[in-house]
């Protein structure tokens, strides 16, 4: 439950922050216990916005804020 509420969150900010862009959850089945927002553009390159993979415990460090994951977002588009 905690993983979809997360996700929600995030893709929530994503959307608002940048509504032209379209926002998956899961596409491929998740890792497990793996939080991770990726970004795949248009000539098919991904780049990795959050990986909590290695952060924790606490269990609260592998998820980001939302803010975090708009600001990275921002960053690789310009």
């Amino acid at each position: 439950r905690v993983f979809g509420r997360n996700a929600a969150a995030v893709s929530a900010a994503l959307r608002e922050a940048m509504a032209h862009l379209p926002v998956d959850i899961n596409p491929q089945p998740p890792r497990r216990n793996s939080f991770e927002v990726s970004l795949v553009k248009e000539d098919g390159s991904t780049v990795e916005l959050w990986s909590g993979i290695r952060k924790g415990p606490p269990r609260k460090l592998k998820f980001p804020q939302p803010e975090t994951v708009v600001e990275a977002l921002k960053s690789s588009l310009a």
